[in-house]
């Protein structure tokens, strides 16, 4: 859990366009507020803070990426017309690597849809997407993580797709291609 809320508050803080109260911080990241004193204060002694503000995005950005593991638990599937899949349902999800690089920069050839669900929701979504597809490797996978990984998500064409420094902590955990994807991104923050 350490880590995740580590995340939590690094997603919080970069997803913010303006400094945020202590208070509020704990709030979005559904942490205490003596996590986030704790927290905050290890990140003003590496200077990426300046009170509860980031001082520089980009490094900021890279000490996540620093700290951020691959997700471990996925289901892989093939399905037929994942998109059209994901627009009809009421289930709720976030599109990250591939597909989510290619609605917001178009660099990446969307190869594979990757999503992050919550962890109540697998049983609903593995009936929905045995209707339209077959279980084990191919072009969808279905993450379960901290459900957080979800905060600061927007729509985009009718698709839920993860905050924009969640996107570029995923694809460059991915490596090869989304990687240099997520660096691209990087450099434009």
């Amino acid at each position: 859990m350490r880590g995740d809320k580590r995340e939590r508050i690094l997603r919080v803080l970069l997803d913010s366009k303006e400094a945020l109260s202590k208070n509020e911080i704990a709030k979005r990241a559904l942490c205490t507020r003596q996590w986030i004193i704790l927290f905050l204060k290890g990140l003003e002694k590496k200077k990426l803070l300046k009170g509860t503000g980031p001082k520089d995005r980009k490094n900021l950005l890279e000490f996540w990426i620093s700290i951020s593991k691959k997700p471990k638990k996925f289901r892989s599937y093939m399905v037929k017309e994942p998109l059209e899949l994901l627009k009809k349902t009421k289930l709720e999800y976030a599109l990250t690597t591939y597909q989510a690089e290619n609605l917001v920069q178009h660099y990446l050839f969307p190869s594979r849809i990757d999503i992050y669900i919550k962890e109540a929701d697998l049983g609903r979504w593995h009936e929905l997407v045995m209707k339209q597809g077959l279980y084990g490797k191919g072009n969808f996978r279905i993450i379960i993580a901290d459900e957080h990984v979800m905060f600061g998500k927007r729509n985009i064409n009718g698709l839920s797709i993860v905050s924009l420094p969640q996107l570029i902590v995923d694809l460059i955990k991915e490596g090869g291609p989304c990687q240099e994807a997520g660096e691209m991104l990087l450099r434009r923050l």
